[in-house]
């Protein structure tokens, strides 16, 4: 299967290597001009072919020759007595009401999904006016119609940005010229011919907006900024946890689809779309989508086309839906901005991030990046005025920001990591009837197995790891290759029974806090107990309702949840954010351990956050604690100036693996005689060196760093350097890719 993003008349290719077409799967395209032109942007940029560029763009079942999934959907329509029924008949019946109103605004029909969005369960009021007449079932079309035939020339894929805005950051200076060296053969000199998404002026209706809080002063000043601007503008919105960031959100939605316009919301992780969705739901009465890698292929290629014709106005998703066709973007909202997970890990490694700006660029609409820890790189830009800086320095509602405790557990007896200072302050909360969450992002029983009698440990065969105790499931598991085997009854080498296991993770945790709270309702929130669809959903919406006082989590609890009754955050350990050997290890640590605060007093009661440290000393952790998230953002932007570490230069990481640990090394050692031979001038060549974890599922890993305060000589240099090392790589046990702008080394 293929894409066709253009046509020739002739190619320099002789015509028997030459692949005929066998069948067309679409009878329009799926990408417009504009989604070609950003998928282009970001192939070159990150270095990816561009075709799987353009097949990572599209949902699964679009990459395969498998029949569209575009069946029309079964809906509600009109009667013509519904048709001329006045809805003061309906008075005493205001479900009732309410439905017809949403379906006499379509008079072709509405689908289930699009009403159920709209209006939640209104299942009895169809029911009802069904029996009366006035509605009856249909198959609802797509609005096809809207999708125009315009033919629009564009550059080729690979050839060179021509905007002097073209990078993510927005940089004033010159776009590096970029070689075409990765464009297939017949495509370097030719321009797309694709079917443009023209937009409607009939857009669906959004319906009456719901009325939310009334907006502080500084929330109001966040809205008009950003509603007044025209065309491109990029807007952080940092605002301290629980000062009201979504709800600037769903005001700036309404008013953009107030405008027919459609608007795309991002957000890191999964976890974070239920919530956000409810809230959407509650307020915007437009059609909506959401898209996710936990959707099945069929709903998620339902959603893509939904959005794709302009059906749905509001989309809401991760990281790969910056690539969804919108044919009226009118508003980009990234969520979360400092989040990594918003960059890609492997294959086509591009940050949705920034992505999301070049994309706003390109549809000339604002963009806001919302964030209560604004990654260091948002923050420098703010600095620097390319980004307008808007703050929202105090809680809604009144709420007050919440009391930081240090607890030194230094020489200190310890219950499964909680000190006394922590039982103590949780059972005094639980008494008053209110909610204690407890973090430690660790899941499973214990991080490792041990042999008491011959010190042997639960190592991975396949990793410089060792394996996680997981005794729910009576497995020791690998977190990073995903190996698992049994749990041994005994010792593999002494053959000795007594196997302990060292430190904690949530499931041990789980169980201490069940002996000493017996009787009192726990939740644990991790990977491992959210597996079934709709869990995570359950456990949240009961932990609103302050069903469960003890609320135990890995990151997934920490990050954008509403908790009103949480007035207590126990943080066991973040001390490994400290002393980590990434370089962005304590900005990590201080954004999670603000993001974990933020639960707490979130309403009317004050809450207090306790932090377990055997650091208590640590300058940067009394910095954060004592003056905030600016002060600490301010100390660690001037240490990076003064290392000529990112946001104050650009990188490049070269990765390499093999099955064998010298044949990685030897590869980098050999790009780093190239790139030294291509006098690389400002670039500074750093390594090569094994990763920091060396064997990861079998493989050896090593990388080869290249780094230059001005982004123009670093992707120059990269131009050169990367068809060089594509002519020499040709041993097949040897992996290798590059990674612009990384975020992780690990």
């Amino acid at each position: 299967m293929g894409i066709i993003v253009g046509c020739r008349r002739e190619s320099a290719i002789a015509p028997d290597r030459l692949k005929p077409i066998a069948r067309c799967l679409d009878q329009e395209p799926l990408l417009s001009a504009k989604d070609l032109e950003l998928i282009r942007w970001a192939a070159d940029y990150y270095r990816c072919p561009p075709g799987e560029a353009i097949f990572s763009a599209l949902p699964t079942r679009l990459r395969r020759p498998v029949p569209s999934s575009q069946a029309q959907p079964k809906g509600w329509r009109l009667t013509a007595a519904g048709d001329a029924c006045p809805l003061a008949q309906l008075a005493r019946a205001p479900r009732q009401a309410a439905t017809l109103t949403a379906l006499k605004a379509q008079p072709a029909g509405i689908d289930d999904t699009s009403l159920r969005d709209q209006l939640g369960d209104c299942s009895a009021a169809l029911k009802a006016l069904a029996t009366k007449g006035l509605i009856e079932r249909c198959q609802v079309s797509a609005p096809l119609d809207r999708i125009g035939a315009q033919n629009l020339g564009i550059p080729p894929i690979g050839s060179p940005a021509t905007s002097p805005k073209a990078w993510p950051d927005i940089s004033p200076e010159a776009v590096p010229t970029t070689s075409p060296d990765a464009s297939p053969d017949g495509l370097a000199t030719s321009s797309l011919a694709t079917n443009a998404c023209a937009a409607s002026p009939d857009s669906p209706t959004a319906g009456e907006p719901m009325l939310g809080p009334a907006l502080n002063s500084e929330q109001q000043v966040a809205v008009e900024a950003v509603s007044e601007a025209s065309g491109f503008n990029c807007f952080l919105l940092d605002g301290v946890t629980g000062s009201g960031k979504t709800e600037v959100y769903i005001r700036l939605i309404q008013r953009a689809l107030e405008r027919g316009q459609q608007v795309l919301v991002l957000v890191p992780e999964i976890g974070l779309t239920p919530q956000l969705a409810e809230r959407f739901a509650q307020r915007i009465r437009a059609e909506r989508v959401v898209l996710h890698s936990g959707l099945g292929e069929r709903e998620r290629e339902t959603a893509w086309r939904r959005a794709a014709h302009g059906q749905a106005r509001l989309v809401l998703g991760t990281r790969s839906a910056i690539f969804t066709p919108l044919p009226d973007l009118g508003l980009l909202i990234v969520d979360e901005e400092h989040d990594v997970s918003l960059k890609q890990q492997d294959g086509f490694r591009y940050s949705a991030r920034d992505l999301a700006v070049r994309r706003a660029q390109i549809s000339q609409c604002p963009i806001l990046l919302g964030s209560a820890t604004p990654s260091l790189e948002t923050l420098r830009n703010a600095e620097r005025g390319r980004y307008q800086h808007l703050r929202l320095r105090h809680r809604a509602g009144g709420a007050q920001a919440p009391r930081f405790l240090l607890a030194d557990v230094r020489s200190q007896p310890l219950v499964t990591g909680l000190s006394h200072a922590l039982l103590t302050r949780m059972t005094e909360v639980i008494e008053a009837g209110n909610q204690v969450l407890l973090f430690l992002n660790r899941r499973g029983f214990s991080p490792v197995l041990t042999c008491h009698d011959c010190g042997w440990i639960s190592v991975c065969q396949h990793c410089d790891a060792r394996m996680t105790l997981h005794r729910g499931h009576s497995q020791l598991v690998c977190h990073h290759c995903g190996d698992q085997r049994p749990l041994p009854v005994q010792c593999p080498y002494c053959e000795s029974p007594d196997l302990r296991p060292l430190g904690q993770g949530t499931e041990r945790v789980e169980d201490s806090l069940r002996q000493r709270f017996p009787g009192i309702p726990l939740a644990r929130i991790d990977r491992d107990n959210t597996r079934r669809k709709g869990e995570l959903e359950r456990l949240l919406t009961a932990a609103r309702d302050g069903a469960y006082p003890i609320l135990l989590g890995t990151q997934m609890l920490a990050k954008g949840h509403h908790l009103p009754g949480v007035t207590l955050v126990g943080i066991l350990d973040l001390d490994h954010g400290l002393y980590g050997s990434d370089f962005r290890a304590t900005e990590r640590m201080a954004q999670l351990l603000i993001q974990v605060a933020g639960r707490a007093g979130r309403a009317e009661r004050p809450g207090t956050v306790l932090v377990q440290t055997r650091h208590p000393d640590h300058p940067l952790l009394i910095r954060l604690l004592r003056q905030g998230y600016a002060a600490f953002a301010a100390a660690a932007l001037s240490e990076r100036a003064e290392a000529g570490l990112p946001p104050f230069s650009f990188q490049a990481l070269l990765r390499a693996d093999s099955r064998t640990e010298q044949l990685a090394l030897d590869f980098l050692r050999g790009a780093r005689t190239l790139a030294l031979a291509l006098e690389p001038g400002p670039v500074e060549i750093w390594g090569p060196a094994p990763a920091s974890m060396e064997r990861r599922a079998g493989r050896f890993r090593a990388q080869l760093l290249l780094q230059c305060s001005q982004r123009g000589p670093l992707h120059a240099l990269i131009d050169r350097l990367l068809p060089a090392l594509r002519a020499q790589a040709s041993n097949r046990k040897l992996r290798w890719s590059i990674d612009i702008d990384p975020q992780e080394s690990l």
